[in-house]
């Protein structure tokens, strides 16, 4: 499982990591935006660190009692402006020195039809290391609980674009990396407007709408209508 130690992929089909390009043209919020964004990421994010305190403590105890290994773990992400930062997660895999999921994102990014699963998802299903604990708390999205963190310390927004992995972004093509242009999000437009079911394209076309189109009641709604997607257990 990679972590935040884990060395970025010397796969020749895999291109380096490039600075992001910012022209004035392109998708970005404004300084503006950001600061009232972070207001309201800061007012949500504390209070809910709080409230699921003790949650948290009794999903770690799970997670130790069901595998072995940490609780919690690295991972290496590509965020706002291109800059790496830790993501932190609860563990919901096996430890593993494999990671299948970079030769699915190859495939997924690209286009590749061979990335929808026979249910019609764009998702990496059959992942043997996913432990009996981690399908519930992915189920459910417990596992990205976590990410409060990352929202208090300013690495994430509680809502953007997905965060990437470095392995991810390398394949971008450059109309692609202006999803970088804003701090990546614990939910998103993607996540509330279909997720798995969506390919990576249609992905980053919603991910540029969000970005040009922001405003505090669009960041209010979307975690509003992610609130009935984790309940379902649709959001994983």
């Amino acid at each position: 499982m990679p972590t935040a130690d884990t060395p970025l992929l010397r796969d020749p089909r895999f291109k380096p990591v490039l600075p992001v390009a910012r022209p004035a043209t392109q998708a970005g919020l404004r300084a503006s935006q950001l600061f009232w964004k972070r207001i309201l990421d800061l007012s949500i994010a504390f209070p809910l660190c709080l409230l699921c305190a003790p949650l948290a403590v009794l999903l770690c105890a799970w997670i130790r009692l069901g595998s072995t290994g940490a609780a919690i773990y690295r991972q290496t992400r590509v965020g706002f402006g291109g800059r790496e930062f830790v993501l932190y997660k609860f563990r919901s895999m096996h430890l593993s020195p494999e990671n299948p999921h970079s030769e699915y994102a190859l495939h997924w990014i690209r286009g590749d039809q061979t990335a929808r699963q026979p249910n019609g998802v764009f998702k990496l299903t059959t992942d043997c290391r996913i432990t009996r604990v981690g399908k519930f708390l992915r189920k459910y999205s417990l596992d990205e609980l976590p990410q409060l963190l990352n929202v208090i310390t300013g690495d994430m927004s509680l809502v953007g674009p997905r965060p990437a992995i470095s392995y991810e972004v390398a394949q971008y093509e450059p109309w692609q990396r202006q999803r970088l242009h804003a701090p990546p999000g614990l939910t998103g437009l993607w996540q509330v407007s279909g997720r798995n079911h969506l390919s990576f394209e249609r992905m980053v076309e919603l991910d540029l709408e969000y970005i040009r189109t922001w405003t505090l009641r669009s960041d209010l709604r979307i975690l509003l209508q992610t609130i009935p997607v984790v309940l379902r257990g649709t959001g994983h």
